[in-house]
């Protein structure tokens, strides 16, 4: 697998200069110092606002998304999906270049992160890719009432977290994350669904939104990124704007914690 950003060009708006992949690595640096836990989001939405094209998100990517999505992976301790999304992306475990591993290990990192699945009912197919196309065994966070049988359903093919708060039904994502920090995952990647960014916004979890525009109109009933049954508001400052030779835009945005969530 090649390095990011290898036969795509990227520039700052506004710039002449260009980006090599490593240059793209380290402007999506996670901060120095993490409390707790950070949170990126990743997400791809067309001109016109919509989440998918063909019912698949990857649809709407170029090579300069494929670069960018690579290389956030690359600096995440964890990924953080629904199950949802597991299924219709058809997720499999995360592969790197030696380059990518040598520069996760420089960093104190493993080599590769697992992907972690967000799953009220933990009911998830263990022929999956998720599950067989892997180097290390993905995380499935789910609620008390769903462990047990999600563990004997899975078997050794993943660990099983009950993320439970009070309610005994639902995973409760401050739980999830606290799981996460204390297995050294405090670098935390989410590519979604809408519905579990919408989650991590309602809960004021999300700490930060990388977002590609891709320049197509999709029409038809397209999803936006974020989706629930109410209004999940939070306000951000855009900190970087990065664009290609095929009209993408890179959007990179962190949370204006001046504006508390509604």
């Amino acid at each position: 697998m090649s390095e990011q950003g290898d036969g795509t060009q990227f520039t700052m708006l506004g710039s002449a200069g260009r980006i090599s992949g490593r240059e793209l690595v380290a402007r999506y640096s996670y901060p120095d110092r993490i409390a707790t836990s950070w949170v990126r989001g990743n997400m791809v939405s067309s001109a016109d606002g919509g989440a998918t094209s063909g019912g698949k998100s990857g649809a709407l990517g170029g090579d300069g998304d494929r670069a960018v999505f690579a290389a956030l992976r690359e600096l995440a301790d964890v990924i953080v999906v629904g199950a949802s999304t597991a299924r219709v992306e058809n997720y499999s475990g995360v592969q790197f270049s030696a380059v990518q591993r040598e520069e996760r290990r420089r960093r104190g990192q493993s080599e590769v992160p697992p992907i972690a699945v967000l799953t009220r009912s933990g009911r998830l197919d263990r022929e999956a890719k998720l599950f067989h196309r892997t180097e290390v065994a993905p995380l499935v966070l789910t609620c008390t009432e769903a462990t047990a049988a999600t563990r004997s359903r899975l078997g050794g093919l993943a660990e099983v977290i009950d993320c439970s708060g009070v309610e005994r039904d639902s995973v409760d994502l401050r739980r999830a994350l606290g799981e996460l920090a204390d297995r050294g995952l405090t670098r935390v990647l989410t590519e979604g669904g809408p519905g579990i960014l919408a989650m991590f916004i309602a809960a004021d979890l999300l700490d930060e939104m990388c977002l590609t525009l891709a320049p197509v109109l999709v029409g038809g009933e397209s999803g936006r990124i974020v989706s629930g049954p109410g209004e999940a508001r939070a306000a951000m400052t855009l900190q970087q704007v990065l664009t290609d030779e095929d009209g993408y835009l890179f959007l990179r945005y962190t949370r204006d914690r001046t504006e508390t969530t509604g």
